[in-house]
């Protein structure tokens, strides 16, 4: 019977297959958990930080070891996606690996136009309005505005309904 040793296994620079990023009130329960469910029982290693996020563990680090870590980012464009300040922090943080580690960015626009997301109007535009009424920081707006265009350029997927996969 022949052996191989550990210098003949090709190692990955590559913690997870996929990092997924969405707002957890609009997708959690539907969208991202049947895709979730699909990808893993494919093999594929994926981070949903429910499952992969240590309770007590500082998440902003955490979130971008994880999104540095791994070989796709699959983002979750949905109605209150730019609500959240840590998405759109996350959204940041994947599009600088997009071009700095060649990480594949896969964009879902679920319930919501690409276009919309693009040229930050609807529930996009309206939610950006009030984080320049809250923001201190001109510069994080005008980061996030940049990838939340520079995200709805990339070809995606645009889904209107709830799919079972």
């Amino acid at each position: 019977m022949a052996s191989f040793s550990s210098s003949s296994s090709v190692t990955s620079p590559w913690l997870y297959d996929v990092f997924l990023s969405f707002r957890g009130e609009d997708t959690r329960n539907n969208f991202i958990s049947h895709l979730y469910y699909v990808l893993v029982t494919k093999g594929i290693h994926v981070y949903k930080d429910d499952v992969e996020l240590r309770r007590g563990t500082e998440i902003s680090p955490t979130l971008f070891q994880a999104i540095e870590s791994s070989r796709i980012s699959i983002i979750g464009l949905s109605e209150n996606y730019a609500s959240s300040r840590w998405c759109l922090n996350e959204l940041v943080k994947i599009l600088e690996c997009k071009d700095s580690k060649q990480q594949i960015v896969l964009p879902i626009f679920y319930r919501v136009d690409p276009s919309d997301v693009r040229h930050q109007r609807g529930s996009f535009g309206e939610v950006l309005a009030v984080h320049a009424k809250k923001l201190y920081d001109d510069m994080s707006l005008q980061r996030w505005k940049v990838a939340l265009r520079d995200v709805a350029s990339l070809s995606g997927y645009h889904v209107t309904y709830d799919r079972y996969f």
